[in-house]
C-alpha cells in the first residue's frame, strides 16, 4: 500500500467517523432538549451538528465519486460542503462566548464578526461556481485562513477569564482549521496521510470538544466504549496479519501451496480476534469509565457513604449527607429528598425509578415516614447504567437501616428520658415525704420539752418557745433538699440550744468542724435525727448527762473523695440488742438510711457503734468526688 492509498483511506476513515460523530451530536442535541413536546433545541449545537454532517457527507460523497471514476464531483456539492466547513469557526467563536464566565461584548462582536467573515466565504464559493465554474474559492479559503488567526488572537485577549481547559479546546480547534483552509486553498492532493488528516479532518477536534463538554457520558456510553473497542480490535487484527498471517503464508509459499493449510492459518487468527474481543471490549470500558469520565469507584463510594452517615445524628442530617455525596459522585446539578407520609400498603414505589433527565430513589424504612432521594440535570448526557443502579440500590439500603436505627435510638432515649423523669418525680416526692415525716418527730420532741419547762421554769419555757418558733420558720422557709454543712451545724446548734433548757448543765456540746469544710452540700436536716437520738437515748440516761461531739474530716480512698460526720455521745453505751430495738422502733434512723440511698445509692452509708461504757458512735460516710462545693 502507498503514500497516496493510505492517505486516501486515511480520508475515507475520516469522513466516515465524521458523519457517525456529528450523527451522535445530532441525536444528543434532539434527545436531551429541554422540552420533549417541542422543537427547543441548543440553536448553537443543532447548528454545529448540521454544518458538520454537510461537511463531512459533502466530502464522503466527492471522494467515492472520484473513485467510481463517475467524472469531476458536482460543483453545487462542494459549494455546499464548504461553506458549511467554513462556518465552523463562527461556531468556534459563539461557543467560546456562550460559555463565557460573564457578558462580553468585544467577544460578542467577535461572533459577528467570525459570522460575517463565515458567510463572505460562503458568497465567494457561490461567484467562483458562477463566474469560474471552479469549486471552492481559494480567495475564500484564505480569507478563513487569516481569518481564523485574528479570530483566536481576539479570543486570547478579550476572553481571559474563561478556564484554561475551555481555552485549550478552542484554540486548538481554531488553529487545526486555519491548518486546513491554508492546505485546500493550495488545491492539490498530498502524497502524505499526516497532511491530509489535518487539512481535511479539521472539523473532527471541534467535534470531540463539544461532545466531551456538553455531552460526556452520553458520547462515551453510546460511541466512544464502542469506537476504542472496534480501534483494539482492528489494531489487533492489523498485528496479527502483519506479523504473524503474512510471514507464515510466505513461508507456506515456498515449500507447499496447500491453500486449506493457508486456510486454516486464517481462519485461526480470526478466532483468535474473536476470543480476545470481549477482553478488549472490557478494557475499553474501564479506559472510558475511569480515565475519560472518572466514573466513581462504586465499592468505595458505598464505604464512604456508609461510614459518613454513621457519624450524622439527626434524619435530615443522613439525607443531606446522601444527596451531597450523590450529587458529587453522579455529577447532577441538584439532588434533594422528600419525605412521603403514607401507609406501608399504600407505597408501591419503586426502588429506582429514572429517566434521561431525573432519577428517584426510594429509601424503605420499615415504617412511614418514607423518604424520596431525588437526582436532576445529569451533566454531560449522562445516563443511568446497570452498575450505577445498582449502587443507587445499596445507597438507598444502607440510607434506610440508618434511618431505622437513629429511630430506634430516639425512642429508647425518649422512652428512657421518660422513665428517668418518672423516676425522679418518684424520688422527689418520696424524699419530700421523708422530710415532712422529719420535722412533726422534730417538733413533737420540742414540745415535749416546752411542756416540761412550763411546769419547772416558765421563763425559760418562753425563751425557749421563742427559739422553737424561729427554729420552725428556718425549716419551713428551706425548700431544697440539699443545704450546706456550715447551715446544717447552726441549726443543730439551735436546736441543742432548746436542749439545753431542759439538761442545763447536764448536756456538754462539742462542735469539731473545719470551717472551709462548711461549704460542701449535703442533704438537709441529716444530722438532727443523730443528735436527736444521742441526747434521748445517751444523755437522758445518764445520771449526770454527759457529752455530745459533732465532728466532720475528709478522707480519701482509691482517688475518691468521702465526708465524715460523726455524732458521738459519752453515754453508758447500749447492746446490740438494744440498738436494733431502737433502730426499727425509730423514725430518724430509717429516714436517714432512705435518703442517702436515694441520693448517693452504695456511695453513701449509716454505720452506728455502741459498746457498754463507752459511749455511741454515729458515722455518716458519703462520697463528694462529683459534687463541688456551694458558692458562698
Amino acid at each position: 500500500m502507498n503514500s497516496l492509498n493510505t492517505a486516501s483511506l486515511i480520508n475515507l476513515l475520516g469522513f466516515t467517523v465524521g458523519v457517525a460523530l456529528y450523527a451522535l451530536l445530532l441525536a444528543m442535541v434532539v434527545r436531551h432538549r429541554k422540552n420533549k413536546r417541542s422543537f427547543s433545541f441548543d440553536f448553537l449545537l443543532f447548528a454545529t451538528a448540521i454544518l458538520g454532517l454537510l461537511w463531512n457527507v459533502g466530502e464522503l460523497c466527492v471522494l467515492i465519486w472520484k473513485d467510481f471514476g463517475a467524472g469531476d464531483a458536482s460543483l453545487v456539492l462542494l459549494m455546499i460542503s464548504y461553506s458549511a466547513l467554513g462556518f465552523l469557526p463562527s461556531v468556534v467563536v459563539h461557543s467560546a462566548w456562550k460559555n463565557s464566565e460573564s457578558e462580553n461584548a468585544n467577544v460578542c462582536w467577535l461572533a459577528f464578526a467570525a459570522y460575517g467573515l463565515s458567510l463572505l466565504a460562503c458568497l465567494l464559493h457561490f461567484q467562483s461556481i458562477v463566474f469560474y465554474s471552479v469549486a471552492p474559492s481559494s480567495l475564500a479559503l484564505q480569507i478563513l485562513t487569516f481569518g481564523s488567526l485574528a479570530l483566536l488572537g481576539g479570543l486570547l485577549i478579550f476572553n481571559l477569564k474563561q478556564t484554561l481547559e475551555n481555552k485549550t479546546i478552542w484554540i486548538t480547534a481554531l488553529l487545526i482549521f486555519a491548518v486546513s483552509a491554508l492546505h485546500l486553498s493550495s488545491q492539490r492532493e498530498e502524497n502524505s496521510w499526516l497532511i491530509e488528516l489535518v487539512a481535511h479532518q479539521s472539523s473532527l477536534p471541534l467535534v470531540l470538544a463539544i461532545l466531551l463538554q456538553d455531552y460526556r457520558f452520553a458520547f462515551a456510553d453510546l460511541f466512544l466504549k464502542r469506537a476504542l473497542s472496534l480501534m483494539l480490535l482492528a489494531s489487533l487484527a492489523f498485528g496479527l496479519y502483519v506479523f504473524v498471517a503474512v510471514p507464515l503464508l510466505a513461508w507456506h509459499e515456498t515449500h507447499d501451496r496447500n491453500d486449506v493449510q493457508a486456510a486454516v492459518i486464517v481462519l485461526t487468527l480470526w478466532m483468535t480476534t474473536a476470543l480476545i474481543y470481549p477482553n478488549l471490549h472490557r478494557f475499553a470500558v474501564w479506559f472510558v469509565d475511569k480515565i475519560i469520565l472518572r466514573r466513581a469507584d462504586y465499592g468505595n463510594l458505598r464505604l464512604e457513604i456508609s461510614s459518613i452517615i454513621e457519624r450524622q445524628e439527626t434524619v435530615e442530617n443522613v439525607l443531606n449527607a446522601i444527596c451531597k455525596k450523590l450529587a458529587d459522585s453522579l455529577t447532577v446539578e441538584k439532588a434533594d429528598w422528600e419525605a412521603i407520609f403514607q401507609n406501608a400498603a399504600e407505597t408501591n414505589l419503586p426502588a429506582i425509578n429514572f429517566d434521561a433527565h431525573q432519577a428517584k430513589v426510594f429509601v424503605p424504612t420499615v415504617e412511614a415516614p418514607f423518604y424520596e432521594i431525588r437526582l436532576s440535570g445529569f451533566s454531560g448526557g449522562r445516563r443511568l447504567l446497570s452498575d450505577d443502579i445498582e449502587a443507587l440500590r445499596a445507597v438507598a439500603l444502607l440510607t434506610a437501616r440508618r434511618i431505622d436505627a437513629l429511630r430506634v435510638t430516639d425512642e429508647r432515649y425518649n422512652q428512657k428520658l421518660r422513665e428517668q423523669e418518672f423516676s425522679k418525680l418518684a424520688t422527689e416526692a418520696q424524699l419530700s415525704a421523708l422530710r415532712a415525716q422529719i420535722n412533726p418527730h422534730f417538733l413533737f420532741n420540742a414540745l415535749t420539752t416546752i411542756g416540761y419547762l412550763i411546769q419547772t421554769a416558765p421563763e425559760k419555757a418562753f425563751v425557749t418557745l421563742m427559739k422553737l418558733t424561729q427554729l420552725l420558720r428556718r425549716v419551713l422557709k428551706a425548700s431544697s433538699e440539699f443545704t450546706t454543712l456550715g447551715e446544717e451545724i447552726e441549726f443543730i446548734k439551735s436546736y441543742l440550744e432548746i436542749e439545753r433548757a431542759r439538761f442545763e448543765e447536764r448536756l456538754e456540746v462539742e462542735i469539731d468542724v473545719a470551717r472551709e469544710l462548711g461549704r460542701i452540700r449535703i442533704p438537709a436536716l441529716i444530722l438532727q435525727p443523730l443528735v436527736e437520738n444521742a441526747v434521748k437515748h445517751g444523755i437522758s440516761k445518764g445520771k449526770n448527762g454527759g457529752k455530745v461531739s459533732i465532728r466532720a474530716e475528709l478522707e480519701n480512698e482509691a482517688e475518691k473523695v468521702f465526708l465524715k460526720l460523726s455524732v458521738i455521745d459519752s453515754s453508758a453505751g447500749v447492746t446490740g440488742k438494744a440498738l436494733t430495738q431502737n433502730k426499727q422502733k425509730g423514725v430518724g434512723l430509717n429516714n436517714i438510711e432512705q435518703r442517702l440511698r436515694s441520693y448517693y445509692g452504695d456511695a453513701a452509708a449509716l454505720e452506728i457503734k455502741s459498746r457498754t461504757g463507752s459511749g455511741t458512735r454515729a458515722e455518716i460516710k458519703m462520697e463528694i468526688s462529683d459534687f463541688k462545693f456551694h458558692k458562698s
